[in-house]
């Protein structure tokens, strides 16, 4: 529904980007979080969301929210773990996976996908949606109340 109501917005008298934009948008969203997807660190639920997004807000701001929302994730796993005192394991594993990810021609893509689902440092892994959602309120209110440029 969210990428469909994005995609017919776009021709509304108040619409918030064209629909070549929504469209755009929407391949860009569902583009970017793909190798996410593929070793199993995000789930369809992440790329539909993400594509959703797009068609509401166009391709340029889905990429800075998909990186705004790596930053938040990024700060906020960091702090989970550290909390649990798992900091040492986040970083092994997150080295493991960077090493698997470098050789998964050598590997497979079965060995880098299952590396993905093995490796867990936190006790409760985060929603992305989560991270989504700050992510999006950051750069659309950066976009429009502080009157960052982002068109």
């Amino acid at each position: 529904p969210l990428m469909l109501t994005g995609l017919l917005q776009s021709f509304g008298a108040l619409s918030l980007v064209t629909p070549t934009q929504a469209l755009l948008g929407l391949l860009a969203g569902a583009g970017l979080p793909l190798i996410l997807f593929a070793i199993n660190a995000l789930g369809a639920g992440d790329v539909k969301l993400l594509a959703g997004v797009g068609a509401w807000l166009g391709a340029q701001m889905i990429l800075y929210i998909f990186l705004a929302a790596a930053l938040v994730g990024l700060i906020i796993v960091l702090i989970q773990a550290l909390s649990e005192g798992k900091i040492k394991q986040l970083f092994s594993n997150s080295l493991l996976i960077l090493l698997n990810l470098w050789h998964q021609n050598e590997l497979g893509h079965e060995h880098v996908s299952q590396t993905g689902k093995d490796l867990h440092a936190a006790k409760r892994p985060l929603p992305y949606a989560v991270p989504v959602l700050a992510a999006t309120v950051m750069v659309v209110w950066g976009r429009w109340y502080l009157g960052g440029s982002g068109s």
